[in-house]
C-alpha cells in the first residue's frame, strides 16, 4: 500500500511536508525542461551530467527552458511570500499582493518604457520603479500625524489602482498597433521575454530572510494588537516593516514577469490549510509552493497551444479561481 500523509500529519510533521514540497520543486523543474513545443527524452538530462547530450538540447535547455523556469519559480516565490505578508498586513484573508496599487504604477512605468521602444533591460528597471514610486505614494498619501491606519492604507491602495488603470487605459489607446499585442501579454503576466532574473532573485532571498527574522511577531499579530502590545510587539512598527517587505517583493515579482494574479492569494490560503499558520513553516512553504505551480503554470501556457503561447496570468487565473471557491467554500 502506498503511503498518502492526510492533512494532520503534514500539520504534525512539518519535514514531511517540506520534503514533499521539495519534491514538488524538482519536478516543476524536471517538467518544464523536458515539455514545450519540442519534447525532450528523459535520458538525455543524464546525457546532459555526462556531457554527451546533442548541442541542439543543450542549448534548448540552458538557452531557454531553464533560464525562464527559473524566472517563474523566482516570480510565484515572490508573489506567495508577499501574499502571506500583505493578509497580515491588512487582516484580511482575500488580501493579494496587487491590492495597495503596487501593480498600476510598475504596469504604467513598463508600458511607457514599452511606447518608448526601450529594451528588457529598461522594461525591468522601469517596471521596478514604477513599483518603487507606487509604494512612496501610497505610504505617503496614508501616513497621518496620527500615524496610518489598515483602511486608511487600503482605501489609499484602491484609490490610487484606480487611477494607475485610467493611465494604462491611456497608453494603450494611444499605442501603435504593433506594439499593443506585447503590453496586453506583459499586462496579463509573460515570461517569453528574457529579463534580469538576479535582481528579483535577490530581492526573494532578502525578503524571506527578513521575513523569517519577523516570523514570531506576525504569529503575534493574529492574537491581535491588545495582545500583541502586551507582549511586547510594536504593532505599528510591525505593520510598517510588513508593508514595505510586501511591497519590495511585490515589486521584484512584477518587474519580472508582470502582472500575474491569483498566486498570491490562492497560495497562502493553500498552504495555511495543509501546514497551519505558524509563520516560520508558513513563508518558506509558500516560497516553495508557489514557486513550483508557476513553474509548471508556464510551461502548460507555452506548451498547450505550442508554438503559439499563452500568457501565463490566464492559466493562474483559469485554475486559481475554481480552486480558491473550493478553497472558500471548504473553510465554511
Amino acid at each position: 500500500m502506498v503511503y498518502t500523509p492526510d492533512i494532520m500529519t503534514l500539520k504534525q510533521h512539518p519535514v514531511i511536508f517540506f520534503a514533499l514540497l521539495l519534491i514538488l520543486s524538482l519536478f516543476s523543474f524536471i517538467f518544464a525542461m523536458l515539455t514545450g513545443s519540442v519534447c525532450i527524452p528523459l535520458q538525455e538530462l543524464s546525457n546532459l551530467l555526462s556531457h554527451t547530450a546533442s548541442p541542439f538540447y543543450h542549448s534548448l535547455i540552458f538557452d531557454l527552458r531553464l533560464p525562464r523556469a527559473f524566472a517563474a519559480f523566482t516570480a510565484g516565490a515572490l508573489l506567495s511570500l508577499a501574499g502571506v505578508l500583505m493578509q497580515v498586513l491588512l487582516r484580511n484573508p482575500l488580501a493579494d499582493p496587487y491590492v495597495l496599487g503596487v501593480s498600476g504604477g510598475s504596469a504604467l512605468a513598463a508600458l511607457l518604457s514599452m511606447l518608448a521602444g526601450l529594451g528588457s533591460f529598461w522594461l525591468t528597471g522601469s517596471a521596478f520603479l514604477g513599483a518603487l514610486a507606487s509604494i512612496f505614494l501610497v505610504f505617503s498619501f496614508a501616513h497621518s500625524q496620527g500615524g496610518w491606519t489598515i483602511s486608511r492604507l487600503l482605501l489609499t491602495g484602491i484609490i490610487l489602482a484606480s487611477g494607475w488603470g485610467a493611465l494604462i487605459s491611456f497608453v494603450l489607446v494611444i499605442a501603435p498597433a504593433e506594439r499593443i499585442h506585447g503590453m496586453l501579454f506583459w499586462l496579463m503576466g509573460d515570461l517569453s521575454y528574457n529579463r534580469p532574473v538576479l535582481p528579483s532573485f535577490i530581492i526573494l532571498l532578502l525578503g524571506l530572510a527578513g521575513s523569517l527574522v519577523i516570523s514570531r511577531q506576525l504569529n503575534i499579530m493574529l492574537w491581535g494588537d491588545l495582545q500583541a502590545g502586551s507582549l511586547g510587539v510594536d504593532s505599528r512598527k510591525l505593520r510598517t516593516i510588513i508593508f514595505f517587505l510586501s511591497s519590495l517583493l511585490t515589486a521584484g515579482a512584477i518587474s519580472l514577469a508582470g502582472s500575474i494574479g491569483f498566486v498570491g492569494l490562492v497560495i497562502p490560503h493553500l498552504v495555511r490549510l495543509l501546514i497551519g499558520n505558524d509563520h516560520r513553516l508558513l513563508l518558506p512553504a509558500s516560497a516553495l509552493t508557489g514557486g513550483s505551480l508557476l513553474v509548471i503554470a508556464d510551461t502548460m501556457a507555452r506548451t498547450i497551444l505550442a508554438p503559439q503561447q499563452l500568457p501565463v496570468g490566464v492559466l493562474t487565473a483559469l485554475i486559481g479561481v475554481p480552486l480558491f471557491l473550493y478553497l472558500l467554500r471548504r473553510s465554511h
